[in-house]
């Protein structure tokens, strides 16, 4: 890396965030004054954007001082997701060789097949609707919520303190928020109800980035999207280029798929969407995958 490169500064994605926190304070504020729904779609969108915004800061972005990064995204806009857990998760994630694994993965949907079995029928039902886009936004931020909470808890009581550190950090980050919108025009009734759209948004995204199949680069996908999500998303539709260049900033990936568009799609064996419309025609209702990972545990050779 030269020095000019580790002195630069990316102003797109620190404009971004300026953006990003003037929308929230008008969402939770002039919008939620005007009308409550406004406001609340609003705050939504801008707490889906702060979590894209927190996935370029995990990777380096917009600065190349960590601690500088972070506390761009401070402030837990969704509530919810303690920013080390997501930044610690996430990264264990972009092990490519373990992406879809029910043990290592720890962004994955799938389940080992033996636990799946073992699930009573209304629990496989539930997961079964989880499987669905419908689902995934409309229950999976509560089912991801609950399960990412319970594993965690598993980790503090067996003593991994970088854990407890996670949610000990989350808990300023939340107060600052809760602050905030007790003096504003929105009630927290009614932040919950945004905070849980910009999750409900963010699993359109999650939805189908990962699929069980042996190669490892085949299993990432791309969605040839350049609509709001994809902005909102900061391009990360383009997810095989992200996970083969994971350095790489949100507005340089577009220009990098272009220029090898047939390479990307010969490494991913074409698992292509050309839009998140034809997302949501072919799987709002119908599921995609199965819950039970197709191919456990013999992927793993």
């Amino acid at each position: 890396m030269d020095k000019a490169r580790r002195n630069a500064v990316e102003w797109p994605t620190l404009a971004l965030l300026v953006l990003c926190y003037a929308g929230w304070a008008i969402g939770t504020t002039w919008a939620a004054a005007f009308w409550l729904p406004f406001g609340v779609a609003l705050s939504g969108l801008c707490i889906a954007l702060q979590s894209s915004l927190s996935h370029e800061v995990l990777h380096g972005h917009p600065f190349r001082a960590r601690r500088l990064n972070e506390a761009l995204v401070f402030p837990a806009l969704s509530l919810f997701i303690p920013y080390q857990r997501f930044r610690d998760t996430h990264l264990a994630h972009h092990r490519d060789a373990a992406l879809t694994d029910p043990y290592d993965d720890p962004e994955t949907n799938y389940l080992d097949p033996a636990l799946w079995q073992r699930l009573p029928r209304w629990m496989q039902a539930v997961l079964r609707a989880n499987n669905t886009l419908a689902g995934r936004m409309i229950i999976g931020p509560l089912l991801g919520q609950l399960s990412f909470m319970a594993s965690d808890w598993r980790a503090i009581r067996a003593g991994e303190g970088a854990v407890l550190r996670g949610w000990l950090w989350h808990v300023p980050a939340v107060a600052l928020v809760v602050a905030w919108v007790s003096l504003s025009a929105m009630p927290l009734w009614a932040y919950l109800i945004a905070a849980y759209l910009g999750l409900s948004i963010l699993k359109i995204r999650t939805f189908l980035e990962h699929r069980a199949v042996e190669r490892a680069p085949a299993r990432t996908v791309i969605v040839e999207d350049r609509g709001p999500l994809a902005w909102i998303f900061l391009n990360n539709n383009l997810h095989v280029v992200h996970h083969t260049h994971p350095s790489v900033a949100w507005y340089k990936l577009p220009g990098l798929y272009a220029q090898n568009r047939a390479q990307y799609c010969a490494r991913n064996d074409g698992y292509v969407y050309r839009s998140y419309a034809q997302i949501f025609r072919h799987h709002f209702w119908r599921a995609k995958d199965p819950v039970a990972h197709p191919h456990w545990p013999w992927h793993r050779g």
